[in-house]
């Protein structure tokens, strides 16, 4: 399948990157973007003109083209994020040069198209490798046996040191990393929108364990017994709006995906629940709702799937999961091995379009209850800066506001935010400004 040259999908980037910034949370209300239902939505909602938005690429991506084979394939550099898309039966390669000491972590989030099918079956896979080819980590993001609708896929891999000094995947050099989509026939074969980001943590100044530490409590606590407060979530891992632990409301449209962040130091441990509140009509929808958290890496800690919704209240809620510890990644099971840094971690909530189907289109209310347990505590000492693996204040002041993760270094893009313009000015800014350099051309 041909895939989307870089030009192309450059144009595609900056007008996104303009209703992305448009779209933050605090923006005004804009009378284009309207729900279902008639009634204006914030700009910060993931509601578009023409329905509601699966996924907001971070506006300040590079746009990046995958190659076929490791000969061809294009440097992923620490912190950046990248756009590039993915077909049916393709295999991506991208490289990374990593030194003898840090773990590296890359994350890819696949986007299908909103009214696309997707199956059972459908996965995207990240791999690293190192330079004699040896498969360092590997994950699979899958589309789930209930509520097979369009949502973000996310996975990631990483080159992780345990502590020995030779074998595979621990010599300095250039690692590759593989993206693999596999779709079923029955799906819709056009392109996957995606979204790359590459991290790497620090090494320890010395030693460290490299064994897993002892047991940890799986006991589930009360849930915040504090009203519900209003705060509508971000559409991306860019814009997802910051909370603290307590219980949050939020008004959801059927095929739409909220994204908050929730600031987990050394030694807490994070408790997620959802609830969809009831709702009119007739009818059973299997997957009604689906909840995920995710590390500060975007690697996946836990995802559950409400098994059906009648139009009575239905909440899910993640597996409880071990307090953060460096020692963590020696685990056998992969949601406590995720559970090893400190740090923002991601809660996405997705509705399934079968529920407008269903019950009307139109925003539904969920509610988010977050419960983070335990004193924070020292963490591991780092030959570096920590980096996005720490809990500053400003992660507790960003958390408290409901902030969303900074702006990037654009001009452009830090006046929109700032003074928050909304879409049809920042158009006929634009506009204005070809105009004019094509009088000046003249």
């Amino acid at each position: 399948m041909k895939r989307l040259r870089s030009g192309g999908r450059g144009a595609l980037v900056a007008v996104a990157a303009v209703c992305a910034v448009a779209a933050q949370a605090g923006a005004p209300v804009l009378p284009g973007l309207s729900g279902p239902d008639g009634a204006d939505r914030p700009a910060g909602a993931a509601w578009a003109a023409e329905g509601p938005s699966p996924y907001a690429f971070d506006p300040e991506a590079d746009v990046i083209e995958g190659a076929e084979s490791d000969g061809d394939a294009p440097p992923l550099d620490e912190g950046v994020t990248y756009r590039d898309s993915i077909g049916p039966g393709e295999r991506l390669h991208y490289l990374i040069d990593l030194d003898a000491a840090e773990n590296a972590y890359v994350s890819a989030t696949a986007v299908p198209a909103l009214g696309s099918r997707v199956r059972l079956g459908d996965e995207l896979t990240v791999t690293v490798e190192d330079p004699d080819g040896r498969t360092c980590d590997s994950e699979e993001a899958r589309v789930p046996p209930t509520g097979d609708y369009p949502r973000p896929l996310t996975a990631y891999a990483s080159r992780t040191l345990d502590g020995e000094e030779s074998g595979p995947c621990t010599a300095a050099g250039t690692y590759r990393v593989v993206v693999e989509r596999e779709s079923k026939a029955t799906s819709t074969q056009d392109p996957w929108e995606m979204e790359l980001r590459r991290l790497s943590e620090p090494g320890l100044r010395s030693g460290g364990p490299t064994e897993p530490a002892g047991d940890w409590s799986s006991a589930v606590p009360e849930p915040p017994s504090a009203a519900p407060e209003a705060r509508e979530g971000g559409a991306g891992f860019s814009t997802a709006v910051g909370l603290e632990a307590g219980a949050w409301t939020a008004s959801v449209v059927p095929g739409e995906s909220v994204f908050y962040r929730v600031p987990v130091d050394w030694g807490q441990q994070l408790f997620a629940t959802a609830e969809l509140g009831s709702s009119e009509g007739d009818g059973i929808v299997g997957g009604a709702m689906s909840l995920a958290v995710h590390n500060p890496a975007r690697g996946l800690v836990d995802s559950a799937e409400s098994t059906s919704y009648s139009g009575r209240p239905k909440s899910v809620s993640t597996d409880p999961a071990p307090p953060v510890d460096y020692a963590n990644r020696f685990r056998s099971s992969a949601r406590e091995r995720a559970m090893r840094f400190a740090g923002w971690y991601y809660v996405r909530v997705s509705l399934n379009p079968e529920v407008g189907e269903k019950f009307g289109q139109r925003p539904y209310d969920v509610t988010l209850s977050l419960t983070v347990n335990g004193a924070a505590v020292d963490g591991p000492e780092y030959d570096g800066p920590a980096g996005e693996f720490a809990v500053s204040d400003e992660s507790l002041d960003q958390a408290e506001n409901g902030d969303t993760p900074a702006a990037g270094d654009s001009g452009t893009m830090k006046l929109v935010a700032a003074g928050g313009i909304g879409l049809g000015t920042v158009l006929l800014l634009g506009l204005g400004g070809w105009t004019l350099l094509a009088r000046r051309r003249a």
